[in-house]
């Protein structure tokens, strides 16, 4: 139990599975009969299963590799929303916003070192800097003097 709770925390596993959650939904939202009423005819009824799957697949792919969680979850929002127009109302607005909320969780989660050194008061850069011991004295990084100038860069004056 203890591992997984380890494995589960090195990834955006709430987000993914709300995600999951939410194709799932749409899923079988958009394989409903009412009384006499089907739902899904032709292009619509192709659109009805392939975002739920790619709902799923994006939730799957962000607890599995959190490394490129930030398509996954963009990816994941931008499907929800337009789940609204190709699923039922978005699975009769249940499975959009779970997709959303799923969504914005797995671009919102960052990894535990991350975390840390937002809360010790560094940047992304400073920790950066810090990690791999390149920084001066003064705070400043250090310049090779032999290396090219970049043609884009600004000076600093």
């Amino acid at each position: 139990m203890a591992a997984f709770r380890t494995w589960r925390r090195g990834r955006p596993f709430v987000g993914g599975l709300l995600t999951i959650l939410a194709g799932v939904e749409m899923f079988f939202s958009g394989q409903l009969d009412l009384g006499n009423i089907h739902v899904q005819v032709g292009f619509e009824g192709f659109q009805a299963t392939l975002i739920p799957i790619l709902m799923v697949l994006l939730g799957a792919l962000a607890i599995l590799s959190p490394a490129q969680r930030i398509f996954y979850g963009i990816f994941a929002l931008a499907l929800a929303v337009y789940s609204l127009v190709g699923v039922n109302l978005g699975g009769f607005f249940l499975g959009m916003l779970l997709g959303a909320a799923g969504g914005v969780l797995v671009v919102a989660w960052r990894p535990k070192s991350a975390v840390e050194a937002v809360g010790s008061g560094q940047t992304g850069v400073e920790s950066a800097v810090d990690a791999v011991g390149t920084a001066a004295d003064d705070g400043t990084p250090e310049v090779d003097d032999a290396a090219e100038p970049r043609p884009f860069a600004r000076s600093r004056s």
